[in-house]
Order: C-alpha cells, then sequence, then structure tokens
C-alpha cells in the first residue's frame, strides 16, 4: 500500500484536491442558491414596503425567515409528482436536467482564486483549468436551451409549447450578442482563458488604474449584462413565463421536476454574477494586491503572508459575486416586462449592432496602438 502510495502520490494529490475543490465551490454555490431563493423575496418585499416570508420556524425561531428555504424543499418533495397522460415521458423526465446540468457545469470554468501551495504543491483555485474555457462557458450556457424547449414539447400542451419556442428564440438571439461581447476582451488580454484573463486585469493602466475589463471595455460590460439577464429569461425579459399570455414552458411539471426548473433559474443568477465579475470586475483580484501583498502606487508595499492573499482574494471574488446577485434581484423587481416583439428587437436592432461597432472600434484603436 505504501508503495502503490508513493508511486502515485502527485495522482492521489491533484484527484483529491480536485474533489475536495469541487465539494467546497459547488456545495457553496448550492447553498447560496438556497439563501437567494429567501434573498429574492426579501428583496421584493422590501421594495414593495412589505415584510416578506417570516412565518417558517424551528422551536420557535423564524430568525426573519431563514427556515424558509428549508420550508420550501420539503414542500416540493412531498408534492405530488404529476406527468400528464398524453406527455412524452422520457423527454419530460430529462428535461429539468437538461436545464440544470449545463449551468452547474459552467462553475468548473470559474476562478475564485489564483492558487494556494499545499505539502508544497501549487493549488490552482478553479475545479477545471482549460486554456479555452471562454468558449466552453459559450457552448455549455446553449444546451441549457434544450431544457427550455424540450420542457414545453413533450408536455403536450399548446400553450407549455408557446412558452417553449419563445424561449429557445430568446436564448438563441441572445446568446449571439453575449458571444460577441466578450470578443472585444479576448482581443486586448489575448486570451481566452478565464484564470488568464483575471490575472492580465491585475495590470494597472497610467500606474494607478486596475485594467479591468469594466475599464477596457465599458460598452461590452453593458451588453453582456443585458444579454445575460435576457438568456436568464428574468424580468424583464420573462417572456417565457407571461402570466397575462402565457403560462409558461414548465406549466404541466409540479413537485422536484418544478424545482429544478425554478433552481437553475436561481443558479443561473449566481452564474452570470461570477461571469460579471470575472470578466469585467477582475474576478478575484483585489487593487494593489500581489502575491507578496500590497504594493501602492507611491511605491509602499505592505507584505502579507500567502495564505492570507489568497484568503483576502477569494474574499473579493465572494463579494463581487454577492453585490452582483443583489444587483439581479432589484434589477428583477425594478423593470417592466417587456412585449416579445421589442424583446427580439432590441436583440437584432440594438445591442447586436453595437457589439459588432464595439468589436470594430476596439480592433481599430489596437492597431492605432499598434497592439496588432
Amino acid at each position: 500500500m505504501i508503495e502503490f502510495y508513493e508511486a502515485n502520490k502527485d495522482i492521489l494529490l491533484f484527484s483529491g484536491a480536485a474533489a475536495v475543490k469541487v465539494l467546497l465551490f459547488l456545495g457553496g454555490v448550492m447553498s447560496f442558491t438556497a439563501l437567494l431563493t429567501l434573498a429574492e423575496r426579501k428583496v421584493s418585499a422590501l421594495m414593495q414596503d412589505r415584510v416578506g416570508p417570516n412565518r417558517a420556524s424551528v422551536f420557535g425561531l423564524a430568525l426573519n425567515g431563514l427556515f424558509h428555504p428549508i420550508a420550501d424543499a420539503i414542500k416540493m418533495i412531498l408534492k405530488e409528482d404529476f406527468v400528464p397522460g398524453k406527455a412524452e415521458r422520457l423527454l419530460f423526465t430529462l428535461a429539468p436536467f437538461f436545464a440544470l446540468v449545463p449551468v452547474l457545469a459552467l462553475f468548473a470554468f470559474i476562478p475564485f482564486g489564483d492558487y494556494v501551495m499545499v505539502f508544497g504543491y501549487q493549488l490552482d483555485l478553479q475545479i477545471a483549468e482549460v486554456p479555452l474555457a471562454l468558449f466552453y462557458v459559450l457552448a455549455l450556457s446553449g444546451l441549457a436551451i434544450y431544457g427550455v424547449f424540450l420542457g414545453g414539447w413533450a408536455s403536450k400542451n399548446n400553450f407549455a409549447l408557446l412558452g417553449a419556442l419563445r424561449g429557445a428564440a430568446q436564448m438563441i438571439s441572445y446568446e449571439v450578442v453575449l458571444g460577441l461581447t466578450l470578443v472585444g476582451l479576448m482581443m486586448i488580454y489575448g486570451t481566452a482563458g478565464l484564470q488568464d484573463l483575471v490575472r492580465a486585469q491585475g495590470a494597472l493602466l497610467f500606474g494607478f488604474v486596475p485594467a479591468w475589463g469594466v475599464v477596457v471595455q465599458p460598452v461590452a460590460f453593458i451588453l453582456f449584462l443585458v444579454a445575460a439577464i435576457a438568456e436568464n429569461k428574468r424580468t424583464p425579459f420573462d417572456l417565457v413565463e407571461g402570466e397575462s399570455e402565457i403560462i409558461g414552458y414548465f406549466m404541466e411539471y409540479s413537485s422536484m421536476r418544478f424545482a429544478a426548473f425554478m433552481f437553475s433559474e436561481f443558479v443561473e443568477i449566481i452564474l452570470v454574477a461570477m461571469l460579471a465579475a470575472t470578466l469585467f470586475f477582475g474576478g478575484w483580484q483585489v487593487p494593489y494586491l500581489y502575491e507578496t501583498g500590497f504594493i501602492l502606487p507611491g511605491g509602499k508595499a505592505l507584505a502579507l503572508n500567502h495564505y492570507l492573499v489568497a484568503l483576502l482574494q477569494v474574499g473579493a471574488f465572494s463579494v463581487k459575486t454577492i453585490f452582483f446577485s443583489w444587483f439581479l434581484l432589484v434589477v428583477r423587481w425594478t423593470l417592466p416586462r417587456f412585449r416579445f416583439d421589442q424583446l427580439m428587437g432590441l436583440c437584432w436592432k440594438a445591442l447586436l449592432p453595437l457589439a459588432l461597432l464595439n468589436i470594430l472600434v476596439t480592433g481599430a484603436v489596437l492597431l492605432a496602438l499598434g497592439k496588432i
């Protein structure tokens, strides 16, 4: 046994480290998702001058609604798992998985820190470090379309099918804009790897301005945020769930199948928040914080322990993610819903031309600066 360990020590250590990263990171994401379901109701209540959920309690302790996500989970598990008589049973069952699994898989590419040294080994704080991670993100995010479309089509319900068609058209349209907004970042930083993008944003412009994506590509950030909200099917772009016109692609779903669709929506909020932080706000970068500690533009330095630096980086990434998650909740309860023709017109007549113009201007500036 000892000989086997010595011969395969590196493989075992890296496999164990990968398992720990998956458990900690995805465990944190799932826990935050559960809290986000409560946060959305609390944010909406605050904006509408209501109290919000506060009744679920354990031993008389309500803790201002903290137990409501647990109560919701129990309720979903105990509800009847209804399947329409004429539904395509296999596809009807698989549709929620097609909606949830691709979104969860995308977190493997998100860098939540730089690295830490463990037993003399450098452990990158990213589950899967892929050189072309940005393309994998775009490819996998597009697979969620199948969950939406199959959910409506397999229900054999005309209103559900109408919602599915709208959802597929909306997601495909805004996927195009989403991809084009990221071209400028790849042109400037010269990489499609998310970890490399974050590290490149640690540079300083003019000696004191962090070279974050929002600084070098402000128009792309706005376009990205709008397209990401639309692809997430959230208000003001929740046309696939328009109660005044249609019920939605998941209208025939109940119990945990319905919960999987709803959970995927909240998981995608966190994903959008993490991508916005990673691509445009430096990810885990803290201004003027380097491997050895803080180095201010004036030359003053503050040395820090390696593990404290890693902790500050992970903390910065977490704070940025929480902020953007809160911001997306506020947007959801602030803006009114678009009509479907307005939604598609916004994409093809406004966002797409602006995204292409942004690429053109970015190329022209880089050419003028001699960077190409």
